[in-house]
C-alpha cells in the first residue's frame, strides 16, 4: 500500500509520519504527471508546489482553516489531499473536477480563483471577517512571485497592516536568484525572529524601556532603528518590513519539515506574516524543470519524452497574428508590442525576438499595459496590446477612459475570445462582446478566419483611433479565405445571397454569424441546400461595433427570419442589437438567436461545451429546420 493510498480525505495527512513526507511528495508528483499527461493541465506550477502544500496541510485544519491559492494553477496537491484524487482522471473534463479551486467542488476550497493577484485581498477580507466574528481559524494566501507583479497585491498589503490578528502570506518564489549564504543566514534569523522566546523577550524589553520616565521611549526608538538598520543589511524583503509586515525567509520550499516548523511559528504571531520560500518550477520532472514555461499549461503528452500527443495539423489564430505582426513591424517602425506576462501564449514572442527594443512585457499588470499603450500612442507610436479576453476585463476602465475617450490609436488583439474550454468559467471569453460594444469610439472586429484576421490587422494599422480585434482559441478557419471582400468601415460581408431550386420547402431566412460562428453558418447553409434545395443568405457580421444596422434592416425586409450565431452571452450581444433594430423599425421579421444563455460556462472541451449549449451545427440545424419548415 502506497503512502498516498492512506490519504482519502482532508487532514488524513496528519496521520502520516514526518519521515514519510519526502516519499509522499514523490508519489504525489508521479500521480500528477501520470494524470496530467492524459488530460492536460497546469504541470510545472503544481510540481513546484507539492511540499509547500503538504506543509500547510500538516499545520492547518481543513475546512475550518482557509487556504487561498492565487490564480489556483498550483492547487492540484491540495485537491489530492482533500479527497479528490480518485476524480483526477476527469481533471478539466466535462463533468469532472476543475483545474482551479472551486467552492462548489469542496468545502476545503476557500475561494474561487483563476486570475492573478487576488489572493491577498481575499485573505485580508477573510481575516477581517474573522476579527468581526471573533473566531480563530487560520487564514493563508499562497501567491507566486509572478503574481506579485500585479498591483492589486500591493493595494492589499497596504491594508493588511490594519489587521489586529494573524494572516499568513506564503510567497512561492521560483524565479528570483538568492545566494545560498544569504538564504542560509536569513533562514537562521527567521527562525529566531518567529520563535516564542525571542518575541516574548522583545515585548518585555520594549515594555520595560517604555516605563522609564522621559527617556524610555527615545531609547526604545533608537534601539529599534539600529536593529532595523542591521537587519536590512542581511535580510531580503525589507520592503515588507517597511510596510509593517513581518517577513520570514527565504527558506527551502522543498523541505517539508523546515516549512512545517516555520508555518507553525508564523501562525502563532498575532500579526500579518510573509513567509518567502524558494521552489523549483517543474520539480521532480526533469523536462519540466528545464522548460518550465512550456510545461506551465500543457495538453496531453508522453510522460517519457514530454512531447505532445495532440496532432497539430493546422495553424491557430495566435500563429496567424504572430506572423502578421512581425510583417507589419518590418514595414512600420511605429508599431510596438505589449504583453502582460503572456508573450508566448499571445504570440508576441516572435515580435519580441525580431524587435526586442519595440516589445514590452509589463508583467501581470493589464491596467498598466493599456494606459502604457495609450501613452505610447500619444507619443506617436502604434501600440499593439495582445491579451486574453478574460484578462482584458481587468483593464476595462483603462480601455474606456485612457484609450477610447482620448481616441488613441491603440490596437488591442483579443485572444481566447468565445468558449475557451478546459480552463473553465474564469477563463471564458464570452463576455467581451457585451463590454466592448458599450465603449464609445472603439471599433471592434470579429474576423471569420485566418485571412480576414490579417486583413483586420492591416485595417487597424491604417485607421485612426482605437481598434479591438477578437478571435478564438484553436485552429484558424481557412474555408472562406478566397471570399474576402473589401474592408469597409462598419460594414458586414454577404458571403452568399439566398437562392432556391424547385419548390420551396422552408420559409426564407438569413444567417448572420459572428467571428468563429461563420464556419458553423457555412455548415448549416450547406445542409439546408442539400436537404431542402434552399440556400439561406449567409452574412459575416465582421464589425460588431459599430454594427451594420443598414444591413440588418435590408435583410429583415427580405426574409421571414434572421438567425444570429455567436459565442457570446445574450445580454449585450449582437443578437440583442439585431432584435432591437427589428423592434424599432417595426419589422415583421422574426429573430432566432443562438448564443450563451447561461451566466457562466463550466470546463470541458470546446466541442462538448458547444453541444451542451446548443451551439454545435447539429443542434442549430435541427432547431432552425423545425422553425422554418413549411408544413
Amino acid at each position: 500500500m502506497s503512502i498516498l493510498d492512506k490519504i482519502n480525505k482532508e487532514n488524513d495527512i496528519k496521520n502520516i509520519s514526518m519521515s514519510d513526507m519526502p516519499a509522499l511528495a514523490d508519489e504525489i508528483r508521479q500521480f500528477i504527471i501520470s494524470n496530467v499527461s492524459k488530460t492536460g493541465g497546469h504541470l510545472a506550477s503544481n510540481l513546484g508546489a507539492v511540499e509547500l502544500t503538504i506543509a500547510l496541510h500538516r499545520v492547518m485544519d481543513l475546512p475550518k482553516d482557509k487556504i487561498i491559492f492565487d490564480v489556483g494553477h498550483q492547487s492540484y496537491t491540495h485537491k489530492i489531499l482533500t479527497g479528490r484524487k480518485d476524480d483526477f482522471y476527469k481533471l478539466r473534463q466535462f463533468g469532472g473536477i476543475s483545474g482551479f479551486p472551486k467552492t462548489c467542488e469542496s468545502e476545503c476550497d476557500a475561494f474561487n480563483t483563476g486570475h492573478s493577484s487576488t489572493s491577498v485581498s481575499a485573505a485580508v477580507g477573510m481575516a477581517k471577517a474573522r476579527e468581526l466574528r471573533g473566531t480563530d481559524e487560520k487564514i493563508c494566501a499562497v501567491i507566486g512571485d509572478g503574481s506579485m507583479t500585479g498591483g492589486m497585491v500591493y493595494e492589499a498589503l497596504d491594508q493588511i497592516t490594519t489587521l489586529n490578528s494573524n494572516c499568513l502570506i506564503v510567497l512561492n518564489d521560483n524565479e528570483m536568484s538568492i545566494s545560498e549564504n544569504v538564504g542560509g543566514l536569513s533562514s537562521t534569523l527567521s527562525k529566531f525572529r518567529v520563535g516564542k522566546s525571542y518575541n516574548e523577550l522583545k515585548l518585555s524589553v520594549e515594555n520595560a524601556l517604555m516605563d522609564i520616565p522621559t527617556v524610555g521611549h527615545k531609547v526604545a526608538r533608537g534601539i529599534k532603528k539600529s536593529k532595523d538598520s542591521i537587519k536590512n543589511l542581511f535580510v531580503p524583503g525589507t520592503v515588507f518590513g517597511d510596510m509593517g509586515i513581518t517577513y520570514i525567509g527565504p527558506i527551502d520550499g522543498h523541505n517539508i519539515e523546515q516549512m512545517t516548523e516555520m508555518f507553525e511559528d508564523a501562525f502563532k504571531l498575532n500579526r500579518p506574516v510573509i513567509v518567502h520560500i524558494k521552489t523549483i518550477k517543474g520539480k521532480g520532472y526533469k523536462i519540466a524543470e528545464r522548460y518550465p514555461e512550456h510545461f506551465h499549461g500543457v495538453g496531453p503528452f508522453d510522460p517519457l519524452t514530454g512531447k505532445s500527443t495532440n496532432v497539430k495539423n493546422a495553424q491557430c489564430y495566435t500563429d496567424v497574428f504572430a506572423r502578421k505582426l512581425v510583417k507589419l513591424g518590418e514595414k512600420d517602425k511605429r508599431i510596438v508590442a505589449i504583453t502582460a506576462a503572456m508573450s508566448r501564449g499571445t504570440g508576441i514572442r516572435s515580435f519580441q525576438k525580431a524587435f526586442p527594443d519595440r516589445c514590452f512585457d509589463v508583467g501581470i499588470a493589464e491596467q498598466h499595459a493599456l494606459t502604457f499603450a495609450a501613452g505610447l500612442a500619444a507619443g506617436g507610436f502604434i501600440p499593439v496590446v495582445a491579451i486574453y479576453s478574460s484578462f482584458l476585463q481587468r483593464g476595462y476602465d483603462q480601455l474606456l477612459h485612457d484609450i477610447a475617450l482620448q481616441k488613441e490609436h491603440v490596437i488591442v488583439m483579443i485572444d481566447r475570445s468565445g468558449i475557451v474550454g478546459e480552463d473553465g468559467e474564469t477563463h471564458m471569453g464570452i463576455y467581451d462582446t457585451a463590454y466592448l460594444r458599450s465603449i464609445p469610439g472603439l471599433t471592434v472586429i470579429a474576423p471569420k478566419g485566418a485571412k480576414e484576421l490579417e486583413m483586420a490587422m492591416d485595417y487597424a494599422v491604417a485607421t485612426d483611433g482605437p481598434v479591438a480585434i477578437k478571435y478564438t482559441k484553436g485552429a484558424a478557419y481557412t474555408g472562406l479565405d478566397d471570399k474576402n471582400f473589401q474592408f469597409i468601415d462598419g460594414k458586414s460581408e454577404v458571403i452568399n445571397f439566398s437562392s432556391q431550386v424547385g419548390e420551396a420547402t422552408v420559409k426564407p431566412f438569413a444567417i448572420m454569424a459572428v467571428g468563429s460562428m461563420v464556419k458553423t453558418g457555412v455548415e448549416i447553409r450547406d445542409r439546408f441546400k442539400e436537404a431542402t434545395n434552399y440556400e439561406p443568405e449567409l452574412i459575416n457580421v465582421r464589425f460588431i461595433n459599430p454594427l451594420d444596422t443598414e444591413r440588418i434592416r435590408e435583410t429583415a425586409s427580405k426574409y421571414e427570419y434572421i438567425v444570429v450565431l455567436e459565442e457570446s452571452i445574450k445580454r449585450g450581444s449582437v443578437g440583442e442589437a439585431v432584435g432591437y433594430e427589428l423592434s424599432t423599425t417595426g419589422s415583421d421579421c422574426k429573430l432566432m438567436h443562438f448564443c450563451i444563455g447561461t451566466d457562466t460556462v463550466q470546463h470541458g472541451s470546446v466541442a462538448r461545451l458547444k453541444e451542451e449549449l446548443g451551439l454545435d451545427t447539429d443542434s442549430i440545424y435541427k432547431e432552425v429546420f423545425e422553425t422554418v419548415k413549411n408544413e
